[in-house]
């Protein structure tokens, strides 16, 4: 069944820095926006201006009792989105959440059960699967060129936090929860490595750093990515005890090893993921800074550098490239191709068959991860991760 722009109508809850990248996606993939809600009338006004959309929702009821609305994407501060994912899969519209999906495993095991009970469509937006290289990557597993994995190697570094007087809600466990770099941006790079592989990871050996025990607050509000624009001219100090940085070794299901470390204090570092996955037959390495170069490396012939070009890649990944060769594709096009495959799936109507996008239950297996990389600092020692899966309808 193909994709009717006009058939599907999606709000979207939450105007910082992510929720109008998600109106943007959205809108470039065919669908039709509703209107946002934000944390206050007033927030919902400003941004339904600024964005060119009719509505501005007064409240999460208001959303729901819209008729036009069919699905709902989820981007306020993590501490929200438990009980508004509840809320959403019990009036029966379908839900995009971004991760984490919960604040623990006990509430994201319980969304799982309930989308599937209500039969709707729920993904959490693990966007970085969408850039067409990664893809390709997950292709080449998929196919044989790869091989079996030896091992992974990677980080996710940021320096938005650098400074001290740098500050966002995340950094307080309360309104984020109590694994900050490695949940905000780690799961991130987990999700992928999970993705590229097809590989669970068993066992995890987790060191944490607290580079700042207490950061000091501006007075008014601080947005996301915004702090270095702007000098507060009063702030207060807040402790902390969420990790700035984090180092986690990690053991595979096959055997296969690995490692990453995450940092949102590395300066120079904006926003760059990396990894680096050697096989048997050839070694892939990637970095989100330069997202349209694939390196493949070999032992027995001259390494290569890919460069992002529908002509030049598998089927699969060639289905989420929309530009030709040298023609860049970044950040914002993961989002209108994660939208495209969540919402051709809603469209076609068949909701037992298989889901290729991240799901509530991949969402439910990096809380799981995290919970476990906690729990292994905390003891100094390796955790298992559980083994129990929660499978969606």
């Amino acid at each position: 069944m193909e994709l009717q722009a006009t058939s599907i109508g999606v709000a979207v809850v939450g105007t910082g820095f992510i929720g109008p990248v998600h109106v943007e996606g959205l809108r470039r993939a065919g669908l039709r926006v509703t209107g946002i809600l934000g944390s206050s009338h007033d927030k919902s006004l400003a941004s339904a201006e600024s964005l060119g959309l009719v509505k501005a929702y007064r409240d999460l009821d208001d959303v729901l009792a819209d008729d036009e609305v069919q699905s709902v994407h989820i981007t306020t501060p993590n501490r929200f989105h438990f009980e508004q994912a509840s809320a959403v899969i019990r009036a029966c519209k379908h839900v995009m959440c971004e991760k984490p999906l919960a604040m623990n495993s006990d509430e994201s095991a319980e969304l799982v059960r309930l989308a599937a009970t209500a039969g709707v469509v729920a993904g959490v937006n693990y966007n970085i699967r969408y850039y067409p290289l990664c893809r390709e990557a997950a292709e080449r597993r998929r196919n044989g060129k790869l091989g079996n994995v030896f091992h992974v190697s990677g980080s996710y570094a940021q320096d938005w936090l650098f400074h001290a007087t740098d500050f966002n809600w995340r950094v307080l466990s309360k309104e984020g929860g109590e694994l900050r770099a490695v949940a905000d941006i780690g799961t991130h790079w987990l999700d992928l490595i999970r993705h590229i592989t097809g590989l669970e990871i068993a066992e995890v050996c987790a060191d944490l750093q607290t580079v700042y025990p207490e950061r000091f607050r501006p007075t008014g509000g601080v947005e996301t990515f915004s702090s270095k624009l702007a000098t507060p001219a009063s702030t207060q100090p807040v402790s902390i005890d969420t990790d700035d940085y984090g180092c986690v070794m990690l053991r595979f299901e096959n055997g296969a090893r690995g490692v990453v470390w995450v940092s949102q204090v590395t300066a120079g570092r904006k926003n760059c993921l990396r990894f680096e996955i050697a096989g048997s037959q050839q070694s892939l390495a990637w970095n989100s800074e330069s997202p349209n170069d694939l390196w493949i490396g070999h032992r027995d012939q001259p390494n290569e550098t890919l460069i992002r070009d529908p002509g030049l890649l598998s089927p699969g990944a060639r289905a989420i490239t929309n530009y030709p060769g040298g023609h860049n594709e970044g950040f914002p096009d993961t989002f209108k191709q994660c939208f495209r495959e969540f919402y051709a799936y809603v469209a076609a109507g068949n909701f037992a068959a298989p889901r290729t996008f991240p799901t509530f239950d991949d969402g439910h297996r990096e809380i799981q991860l995290c919970e476990a990389i906690l729990a292994s600092h905390r003891r100094n020692g390796w955790v298992g991760v559980p083994t129990d899966r929660i499978q969606s309808l």
